[in-house]
């Protein structure tokens, strides 16, 4: 039985109206050379105009770029993930170094194990012979490929002590005031190259908003629980000190700029600073708060968006939770869905080149 065609029914495509890309102001794309790159900058250049992975990352260094360059852009780095571990320390360093972090939010986990090697102790690579109670009971520690030696973190905590004992018991502090002492106690007694060290010299705030969720909240916590034994009066941490500083400093400057590797809690803290703003204006009648929002973001982290968790979300799941200007109204965003320790370095390498400081 023949039926007659609906009337909605598509009809098949004409040759000649098809579209040749240019006559609607598409982007062409362009094959990689690399004999043509000389420098990073040539090469992330070149992937710009490439696909998937190496255009995120090529789009990253122009954004980088742009809000490192901008002399009104308040820049906030957000750190996660055994980032000192696996050795990237100095990258950061020399972000602090160039100018590029006017504020650091990161774990105390990346933060303890930075003490190690900017107190001049060693991380080794894992023997895959060894087995994990092998390496127990020899006081090494494994972070994936890598090993955490137990010497290292009771050395470090001692270097904890130290400053802790300089503290008033009538003196509260943050994760701020805290990461300031230590780096000046590091710049004066280990001269080399570090993130609290150079934090401390450029004054880049460092804050820690999951302290007790690491090997040095654990240090604290030990050295009040030890000191009560011997009669010692303990310290005061009050965490709502950060929050308060952060939020101050970031509502000054005209324009925000937010750079992240990973996710979790740093990223969030340092995000949530929007709707607290706006919060706070509605609930005071505009006595204080404001609308507080990034323009600039770059995101280096492999996790997708797909497993729902925070680490994955997008920047524009971001702006409609009043944390990020909106690329309609001027927000620029990129995101790098890889390993933080390939992409990283060759981005900051990168961006160092355009600004003609390397």
């Amino acid at each position: 039985m023949q039926h007659d065609c609906p009337r909605d029914k598509p009809i098949p495509r004409r040759r000649e109206n098809f579209g040749d890309g240019w006559q609607h102001n598409l982007k062409p794309l362009e094959p990689i050379d690399v004999r043509k790159a000389n420098t990073f900058s040539d090469m992330l250049d070149q992937m710009t105009r490439a696909s998937f992975g190496a255009r995120g990352l090529g789009e990253a260094a122009e954004v980088l770029h742009e809000m490192a360059s901008d002399p009104k852009c308040f820049v906030v780095g957000t750190f996660s993930g055994a980032m000192t571990i696996a050795k990237m320390g100095l990258v950061m360093t020399e972000m602090v170094d160039q100018g590029m972090l006017n504020a650091i939010i990161t774990t105390g986990a990346l933060v303890g194990h930075g003490l190690v090697e900017q107190s001049g102790l060693t991380h080794f690579r894992h023997d895959p012979s060894w087995s994990d109670p092998e390496l127990y009971r020899a006081g090494y520690d494994r972070v994936y490929d890598t090993l955490e030696l137990e010497r290292n973190l009771y050395d470090t905590a001692d270097i904890l002590d130290t400053v802790l004992e300089t503290i008033s018991p009538a003196e509260p502090f943050g994760t701020r005031e805290l990461t300031g002492w230590l780096g000046a106690h590091l710049a004066e007694t280990y001269p080399g190259r570090g993130i609290l060290q150079s934090a401390h010299k450029q004054g880049v705030p460092v804050y820690i908003p999951a302290l007790c969720d690491s090997e040095m909240g654990l240090d604290v916590f030990m050295y009040n629980v030890l000191g009560a034994r011997k009669g010692r009066a303990p310290v005061h941490f009050d965490p709502m000190r950060d929050l308060d500083d952060f939020l101050r400093r970031i509502s000054a400057p005209e324009r925000l700029g937010l750079f992240t590797i990973g996710g979790g809690v740093p990223r969030n803290w340092a995000q949530q600073a929007g709707p607290l703003a706006e919060l706070l204006h509605f609930k005071s009648g505009g006595k204080t708060g404001g609308f507080v929002r990034f323009t600039y973001a770059v995101r280096i982290c492999p996790e997708p968006v797909h497993w729902g968790g925070l680490s994955g979300c997008t920047f524009s799941e971001g702006v409609s939770w009043g944390k990020f200007i909106p690329p309609s109204e001027g927000g620029r965003f990129a995101e790098v869905l890889c390993d933080a320790t390939i992409a990283w370095p060759i981005l900051v390498r990168a961006v160092l080149e355009r600004m003609g400081r390397i």
